[in-house]
């Protein structure tokens, strides 16, 4: 089907009133396109103190509460970043300790993954996804600190996030040598994790075994690949990628990982984790439960790489507004922002096997939100100045579409693509008489 984007296409405010209704910046969407998961956040930091996970009806509009948090305060628990399984019939969100408190509000480190049944939407169960354990000498296969932003794989049996680890947190605070790090890990569905809990409220059995998928490392050697952070990670591909030599990867997490520089720069470059289709024979010789100076060690079976090196460009690294990668579905092309040698954030893609990187845009404007691909490959979304652009990859051409933007509508964030590739579902902050908000906007985009 040849698409033209529709520059007088008409946007639809999907949400109103008095509360927030904020989405996921990935896979917001149910996969028949018939709901939109959200969660309660007036603000986007303000996720601690938000207790609403629902969804509405891309249709018809109708709302349906999935979700409260008990206990909320001010402080916590907290809750928000809502993901669909791609197969259906389940939710995935961040909720904070429900041991919150003034002391222990909700941070980094003290919140987990919780999974909602949606085959019974009328009354969906809560359950931990992560298991989570904060007392040497810790349980593999259960985290010791808090996870962040789910990602499923495409048959929704692996759920990747990122992580900060209480453990070292609370060691460096004594011990300069050490810091809490973040890095990328993931889950696997049904591989329960049995928890002995001495902390009430801190410490849980869960219905997933999490791993490490990124190794990092406190004080990178210059010049090196060592990485002191990851973060913003996807999976490669709906199954993985095929090598240069042919050979077919099993899984693969791309991610963002800052270097140092031989001059003492810090440098954010893209990285891939391979995982082989046997990586779990590897996890008698990985150290899984970690120490009070150490995190979990990464599955000895899995491969690091770095993928881009453009710490010598004019504009080194990756740069541009906070964004999650992105990947084509057969795995050959990571998407990523970087600047131009004219200093404009354009968007880029380099093979999982690395290269040289290629430009797709050459606007002469930066973004200012992050982008989105559609299901079919062709185009990519983006926003500036609180207006909607569409690229069409394989021409670098860009075109705005949609509306210009109502004086009282601001902050255009968080692009989904529906399944179908022809809606568009995004937030814009809402100023109405008694506050402002986020609200869910459609738009279909082509002609």
């Amino acid at each position: 089907m040849n698409l033209t984007p529709n520059p007088n296409a008409e946007e639809r405010q999907l949400t109103q009133g008095l509360q927030g209704h904020f989405v996921n910046h990935r896979q917001a969407i149910s996969p028949d396109d018939q709901w939109v998961a959200f969660d309660g956040r007036g603000e986007d930091p303000k996720m601690g103190e938000n207790d609403l996970i629902g969804m509405v009806n891309l249709h018809s509009g109708e709302v349906k509460e999935l979700y409260r948090v008990p206990g909320q305060q001010v402080y916590g628990p907290g809750s928000g970043a809502v993901s669909f399984n791609p197969q259906g019939g389940e939710v995935a969100f961040i909720r904070g300790l429900l041991s919150a408190s003034p002391e222990y509000p909700y941070d980094l480190t003290r919140r987990s993954a919780i999974g909602l049944d949606l085959r019974n939407m009328d009354n969906p169960v809560p359950r931990n996804l992560d298991a989570r354990d904060i007392t040497a000498p810790y349980t593999p296969g259960a985290l010791r600190g808090g996870s962040h932003a789910y990602g499923y794989t495409a048959d929704g049996k692996w759920i990747s996030f990122t992580y900060n680890d209480a453990v070292l947190l609370e060691t460096a605070k004594t011990d300069s040598t050490v810091k809490d790090i973040r890095t990328v890990a993931f889950l696997i569905k049904g591989k329960a994790v049995e928890v002995q809990t001495e902390l009430a409220g801190q410490e849980f059995s869960g219905t997933g075994f999490s791993v490490i998928a990124a190794e990092v490392v406190p004080f990178p050697t210059p010049g090196s690949d060592e990485i002191q952070k990851a973060a913003e990670e996807t999976w490669v591909g709906m199954d993985g990628f095929t090598r240069a030599n042919g050979e077919r990867v099993y899984r693969a997490m791309a991610y963002l990982g800052d270097v140092v520089t031989a001059d003492g720069k810090v440098v954010t470059e893209v990285f891939v984790t391979e995982i082989p289709e046997d990586w779990e024979q590897s996890l008698v010789d990985t150290d899984l439960n970690g120490s009070a100076t150490k995190m979990p060690e990464m599955p000895k079976a899995f491969i690091q790489r770095r993928v881009t090196f453009l710490a010598d460009k004019k504009y080194p690294g990756v740069e541009g507004p906070r964004h999650w990668l992105r990947t084509s579905k057969s795995g050959n092309r990571i998407f990523f922002y970087a600047k131009s040698d004219d200093g404009i954030v354009q968007l880029h893609s380099v093979s999982p096997n690395g290269g040289e990187p290629v430009q797709i845009t050459h606007n002469d404007f930066s973004p200012e939100t992050g982008f989105s691909l559609s299901p079919d490959e062709n185009w990519v979304v983006f926003g500036h100045q609180n207006r909607i652009y569409l690229t069409e990859v394989t021409s670098g051409k860009t075109t705005l579409v949609g509306p210009a933007p109502q004086a009282n509508h601001g902050q255009l964030w968080n692009f989904n693509w529906s399944y179908s590739g022809q809606t568009l579902v995004y937030n814009k902050r809402v100023d109405e008489a008694g506050g402002s908000f986020f609200q869910i906007f459609t738009l279909n985009p082509f002609q």
